[in-house]
């Protein structure tokens, strides 16, 4: 079985992502499927209990993950963090039936050999498709993002399972609405000027 995601009435279709899911898919045909996609960038796929999502995203939706990947690059060179980036890793387990690829993730401190970030972001476009959340549950992702409607929910896990927080455990002093601000900006340029003033102003 085969379903589309929803696109809000009145949005022009062509900025919408373009994703389909399909239903009652094994464990096996979700390797395959990476394995035949190999390293090219597209579709980004995600997998829960049977249900298997592939998804093109948007310009809109690349450039709102784009933008929110170089700002949390920038807080961290501008406060001396120790973070790399690691894109949109392809996290998977097949005992626990679940896998995913975040928009953005980010490993920090100086131990960069574990095997799941410790942030990962994802843009919620255009709603539809699995329960992402769940999946990073099931994969033991400490903290998640959500972008959805102009601005970020922040997701910790405890004791196995998600809290909502005001602020990222991870980046405690970053201003998230601050930062959804700046995804307004016409260039990234713009948007980066204007965040180093902010937190040259916050020292």
């Amino acid at each position: 079985m085969v379903a589309a995601a929803t696109i809000p009435p009145g949005e022009h279709v062509p900025t919408a992502d373009q994703r389909v899911v399909m239903h009652h898919v094994p464990w096996t045909h979700f390797e395959a499927m990476l394995a035949l996609r190999g390293e090219a960038s597209v579709p980004r796929m995600a997998y829960l209990q049977g249900a298997l999502e592939l998804m093109s995203p948007s310009k809109d939706h690349e450039r709102i993950k784009s933008y929110l990947g170089r700002l949390v690059e920038l807080y961290a060179d501008e406060r001396d963090l120790v973070l790399s980036p690691y894109g949109a890793w392809t996290l998977k387990n097949s005992l626990k039936e679940a896998g995913v690829e975040p928009d953005e993730c980010y490993i920090f401190g100086a131990d960069q050999g574990k095997d799941r970030p410790d942030l990962a972001i994802e843009v919620v476009w255009t709603t539809g498709g699995i329960d992402k959340l769940e999946a990073y549950r099931r994969l033991g992702v400490h903290e998640v993002w959500f972008w959805r409607d102009g601005a970020l929910e922040v997701h910790v896990l405890e004791k196995g399972s998600y809290e909502r927080r005001e602020r990222s455990v991870h980046l405690p002093q970053l201003d998230l609405a601050l930062l959804c601000t700046l995804l307004e900006c016409a260039t990234i340029t713009e948007a980066k000027a204007a965040f180093r003033q902010a937190l040259s102003r916050a020292r």
